[in-house]
C-alpha cells in the first residue's frame, strides 16, 4: 500500500484510535468480501454449467446464473433490518464478528455443494441458500466497518479513514478474480469443473481465522458509546424505530445514490460472461481485465477519499458517477469487438479510475447522512436496498436487455447510465457534510421533534428507575 491509514497520536488523548480502526476495517473487508465476491467470479465461469441442466441453452444458463448471484442481494435488506438494529444497540463490534462467520460458513458450504448431474434440483437450491447466507452476513458488514472507521477517525480525515474500508473491499474482489487465475490456466476444463472451482470457496476458513485475529482487539468508537449511554431505556428508543420515525427521507437518498453499484455489478459479473460466453474471448484474460481495473482502483480510492475531505463528498461522487457512465459504452463496444488493448485500458479508466472516484467516498458520505445513534441501521438498510436493486436485479436485466442472443451491449450500456443518473440525482439532494464534526451531524440529522421525543424518554426511564 501507498499510503498509510491517519496516524492515531492526535486522537489518544480522546479515546479514539483511526489507525487500528481503518486497519481492521481493511483486513476484515479484504477477507469477508473475498468470499461474496469469489461466488460472482465463479458464478461467470462454471457455477452456470455445473449447477443447471445440460439442457439449458447458454444464454438461459447465464441467466439463471446471474439470479443466484442477485438472490443475495436481494435478501440484504432483511439482513440490514437484523444487523442494523444490532450494531447500533449492541456494538460495531459485535455485528463485525457475527457477519465473519456467518460468511465464512456461507462461503465454505458452497465448495461442498453437489452439481446438478449429483443431485438434481437440489443442488441449485442448496445454492441459493448458501448465497442467502452470504446477503445476509454482507449486509452488516459495511455498514457496521464504516461506521467504526469514521466514529475513530480524525475530524479532518474522515472520508480518507473511512475509505479503507472500501479498499479492503476492492482488494477481496481483486482477490476473489486473481484466484481463478491459476486454476483456469493450470487445470484442464475437466479439472476445473470437477474439483478445481471448489478451492477458492474452501479457502474460506483461513479467511475467517485471520479476519477473527484481527478484529478481536477492535475497540467501540467513543462516539458510540457516548451515544448508547445517552439513548432511553425505553423500548421505543430501539435504532429500528428512531430510523423509521425520524430518518427515512435519508435511508431513501442512500438507496438511491447506491445504485452507482449497477457500474460494479455490470463489469465484474455481466461482462465477464458476455466476454466469455458470447464473445468468445479467453476467461484468464478476462480475468486478468478485472485484476487491473481492480489494481488502479486500490491508489485511486484513497486518493479520491484525501481529495473529498479538500473540496467535499458531493463533487468528487458526483463526478465519478457521470465518468464511469460515460466510460461504460466504449468499454463494452471494446469487449464485443474483443480489442483486448482498449479493453485492458478502458476498464481501467471506467471502473478503476471513475468507479472508484464515487466507491472511494460513499462510505463518509453516506454515514454522514446519519447521527451516531442510528448511524449502521440507516446506512445498513440505504444501503443494502440501494445495493439490492444494483445488484440483484442488474445481472438479470443486463442478461434480458442483452437480448436472446446476448449482444445487445448497448442496452445495458443504457441501463448502467440511467442507475448512475439516479445516483447522481440522490447526491445531489445530499448536505455537504466535510466541514462539520461529527458532534455538529448528530445536531444536523435531529429534528427538534426528534430531540423532544428523546428528552422525554429519557425523563420517563429516570422516573421508572426511582
Amino acid at each position: 500500500m501507498n499510503h498509510a491509514p491517519p496516524s492515531a497520536a492526535a486522537a489518544a488523548a480522546h479515546g479514539r484510535t483511526p489507525k487500528k480502526a481503518a486497519l481492521a476495517s481493511w483486513i476484515g473487508s479484504a477477507l469477508e468480501y473475498y468470499d461474496f465476491a469469489v461466488y460472482g467470479t465463479a458464478a461467470a465461469l462454471v457455477l452456470n454449467h455445473l449447477f443447471f441442466p445440460a439442457e439449458t441453452s447458454p444464454g438461459v444458463a447465464i441467466l439463471l446464473s446471474m439470479g443466484t448471484v442477485g438472490v443475495a442481494y436481494v435478501v440484504r435488506p432483511l439482513g440490514a433490518l437484523i444487523m442494523g438494529p444490532l450494531g447500533d444497540r449492541f456494538g460495531r463490534k459485535f455485528v463485525l464478528m457475527l457477519t465473519l462467520f456467518m460468511m465464512g460458513a456461507g462461503t465454505f458450504a458452497v465448495g461442498c455443494l453437489p452439481t446438478y448431474d449429483q443431485a438434481g434440483l437440489l443442488a441449485p437450491a442448496l445454492l441459493v441458500l448458501c448465497r442467502v447466507i452470504q446477503g445476509l452476513s454482507a449486509s452488516g458488514e459495511q455498514a457496521s466497518a464504516i461506521s467504526v472507521s469514521l466514529e475513530h477517525a480524525n475530524e479532518h480525515q474522515r472520508a480518507f479513514t473511512t475509505s479503507w474500508t472500501l479498499q479492503g473491499t476492492q482488494f477481496g474482489t481483486l482477490l476473489a478474480t486473481a484466484v481463478f487465475i491459476p486454476f483456469t490456466l493450470v487445470l484442464t476444463e475437466e479439472q476445473l469443473f470437477s474439483w478445481g472451482w471448489r478451492v477458492p470457496f474452501w479457502l474460506s476458513a483461513v479467511v475467517v481465522v485471520v479476519a477473527y485475529m484481527i478484529r478481536r482487539h477492535l475497540e467501540e468508537p467513543p462516539a458510540f458509546e457516548q451515544a448508547r449511554a445517552e439513548l432511553p431505556g425505553e423500548k421505543p428508543a430501539t435504532p429500528l424505530a428512531l430510523m423509521f420515525k425520524y430518518h427515512k427521507t435519508a435511508v431513501a437518498r442512500v438507496a438511491a445514490a447506491a445504485m452507482i453499484n449497477t457500474v460494479n455489478v455490470v463489469f465484474l459479473v455481466w461482462s465477464l460472461s458476455f466476454a466469455t460466453s458470447v464473445v468468445g474471448l479467453d476467461r484468464s484474460t478476462m480475468l486478468w481485465v478485472s485484476v487491473t481495473a481492480n489494481a488502479v482502483a486500490l491508489l485511486m480510492i484513497p486518493v479520491a477519499a484525501m481529495v473529498a475531505d479538500r473540496i467535499g463528498r458531493k463533487p468528487v461522487f458526483i463526478a465519478g458517477a457521470l465518468g464511469a457512465a460515460v466510460m461504460m459504452y466504449p468499454y463494452l463496444a471494446a469487449v464485443h469487438a474483443g480489442n483486448w488493448m482498449l479493453i485492458f485500458v478502458l476498464g481501467a479508466i471506467m471502473s478503476g479510475f471513475f468507479y472508484s472516484m464515487a466507491n472511494g467516498i460513499w462510505p463518509s458520505f453516506y454515514a454522514e447522512m446519519f447521527p451516531t445513534r442510528v448511524r449502521v441501521t440507516g446506512l445498513a438498510l440505504g444501503t443494502q436496498i440501494g445495493f439490492a436493486v444494483s445488484g440483484g436485479f442488474a445481472p438479470v436485466l443486463a442478461s434480458s436487455l442483452a437480448g436472446a442472443e446476448g449482444d445487445n451491449w448497448l442496452g445495458v450500456a443504457g441501463f448502467v447510465t440511467a442507475a448512475c443518473l439516479i445516483s447522481v440525482v440522490a447526491a445531489l439532494t445530499a448536505k455537504e457534510t466535510k466541514d462539520k464534526t461529527l458532534g455538529d451531524i448528530d445536531d444536523l440529522h435531529t429534528t427538534r421533534t426528534e430531540a423532544i421525543a428523546l428528552a422525554r424518554l429519557d425523563q420517563s426511564a429516570k422516573a421508572s428507575s426511582v
